[in-house]
């Protein structure tokens, strides 16, 4: 079990304030028809400067939707970023009290910036009870860009989420340098809809297997693709260390 809500002591119950919650933290770079190499999408929710109507966060499938509509998350807050690359943060918990989700969302134009931070969050030398986990949502930019050396700089065992195109080729090496796990990553070119980071957390707070938690995801990509299973499963990567 991965954390304890209650703690009873000498007779007395200590409940845990969500500001003490483990963190889980989720950087998403905005989809940017003008500044990423990504297939074009209608401009409308390509602009990378437009978080309220874009793809990866404000459209139907993006985060801010998924989640705040979710039924296992409740929304807490939703402010400007703390940077001027971050257009805005909103703060999740899960409804029964275990975990915080913290997400960002980056400027297309900052995919660069966004994708350093998320290594970043990942070495961060803060205990890995504190941030367990983290993820990162968008295109592939290292794809487009070169990688810098820091990305690998082994940190506490956190474990990563990367939902972006042939993330177990592009990320999966530098996850592995940073003393990460890789719980979720693809091997395809895929579509990153928040719907599938939702699913793999209710089974990451389940406690579940990695490869249940593959499952997870493939279930809900192949819903929302309208494919077979069995193909959804080849998008996600079946490697476990």
């Amino acid at each position: 079990m991965r954390i304890l809500l209650a703690v009873t002591f000498l007779g007395v119950i200590t409940v845990m304030h969500a500001d003490d919650l483990p963190k889980l933290h989720l950087f998403v770079a905005l989809a940017d028809n003008a500044h990423q190499g990504i297939v074009r999408v209608p401009a409308k929710i390509g602009n990378g400067d437009d978080p309220a109507n874009n793809l990866y966060w404000g459209c139907s499938e993006g985060v801010k939707s998924v989640f705040s509509q979710s039924a296992t998350w409740k929304l807490v807050s939703a402010e400007p970023g703390p940077k001027p690359s971050v257009l805005e943060r909103l703060v999740f918990t899960d409804r029964e009290k275990r975990f915080t989700l913290t997400a960002d969302a980056y400027r297309g134009e900052a995919i660069k910036e966004c994708t350093a931070d998320f290594f970043a969050a990942i070495s961060s030398s803060e205990p890995s009870q504190k941030t367990p986990l983290v993820a990162y949502i968008g295109h592939d930019g290292l794809m487009d860009f070169s990688a810098s050396e820091e990305w690998g700089k082994p940190g506490p065992r956190r474990e990563a989420i990367v939902l972006c195109c042939l993330s177990e080729k592009y990320f999966g090496p530098f996850l592995r340098s940073a003393n990460a796990r890789p719980l979720l990553t693809t091997t395809e070119l895929m579509y990153p809809g928040a719907f599938i980071l939702h699913a793999a957390l209710e089974g990451w707070m389940k406690g579940e297997s990695v490869s249940e938690i593959r499952e997870r995801a493939a279930v809900s990509y192949a819903r929302n693709q309208k494919i077979g299973v069995k193909a959804a499963r080849s998008v996600f990567s079946s490697r476990e260390k």
